[in-house]
């Protein structure tokens, strides 16, 4: 293991606060931040190492409680390098609590020549829980323009709803790439393109409006996406969407337009301006 972060945040004094904090190898977090008045708390993962080599492993475990908000990001982007031997792994866990709410918002993750990384996340949540979670993959560049073909990434999300008669599986979104299996300048199965984002939702308030609201919004920015719904457990409804770029600061803006909605919409927020520079 080269590092372990376990952070549970609570609700004192109308704000959200780490109420349990620990670290140890090459992951910890930076002092709470507050980007507005609403007391939600952004807290941001460190890796000093700066990358992610063969057979690392890293274990994020993060609880909110009941009513407690945060948001949680990343220093700067994920990068891994070649894994000779092995592949290099992250675990997160995450449960939320009675109207508790998470965004995970990290910046995107390269991926370097000769690279293998897994990402397996198990994510619990109380059926009034809201979580939105964004994610960008890349491949990493050649001083000379060419793209990298690193060798997999895998990322596999588990989202349960915990109810009354045990917990329930909302959704398994399991993403296998693989660019050298094919000989091509995009990734195949990608339509040609290259780097691909995700915008995971998980709220009460999810249907096929909200949907068709992300899609219509989403229209003007040059990416292809896609947007589904899963079914409805214990009244809370999860959405997807997908979207294709051969543009890294094209996926970072459809996922901050959509994020910026439904931070708008639902909780009279601003868009987030995570500048870490």
């Amino acid at each position: 293991m080269r590092g372990r972060l376990v952070l549970g945040v609570g609700l004192r004094g109308g704000r959200s606060v780490a109420l349990r904090q620990f670290h140890e190898g090459a992951l910890r977090v930076l002092r709470p931040h507050y980007l507005d008045g609403s007391g939600q708390v952004c807290y941001v993962i460190v890796n000093p190492g700066g990358a992610y080599l063969g057979a690392d492993l890293f274990v994020v475990d993060v609880e909110v409680d009941a009513g407690a908000e945060l948001l949680l990001t990343t220093q700067s982007a994920t990068k891994i390098y070649r894994t000779p031997g092995s592949f290099a792994e992250q675990r997160m866990s995450v449960r939320l609590g009675e109207g508790a709410r998470l965004e995970l918002m990290p910046d995107q993750l390269i991926a370097y020549r000769e690279a293998s990384y897994r990402q397996n996340s198990h994510l619990s949540l109380h059926p009034s829980s809201s979580l939105v979670m964004a994610e960008v993959v890349t491949p990493g560049w050649s001083p000379d323009g060419a793209s990298f073909k690193y060798e997999e990434v895998r990322l596999r999300n588990e989202i349960w709803i915990e109810s009354g008669n045990g917990a329930k599986l909302l959704a398994l979104d399991n993403l296998l790439i693989r660019p050298p299996v094919n000989d091509m300048t995009g990734m195949g199965f990608m339509e040609g393109f290259s780097h691909l984002g995700s915008l995971v939702v998980v709220d009460p308030r999810v249907d096929q409006g909200l949907a068709d609201d992300l899609d219509r919004i989403s229209r003007d920015i040059e990416a292809y996406r896609g947007v589904s719904l899963t079914a409805t457990i214990a009244g809370t409804t999860g959405l997807v969407l997908r979207s294709l770029s051969n543009s890294t600061e094209e996926l970072n803006t459809l996922l901050g337009v959509c994020s910026g909605v439904l931070r708008e919409r639902w909780y009279g927020q601003g868009p987030l301006n995570l500048r870490k520079y």
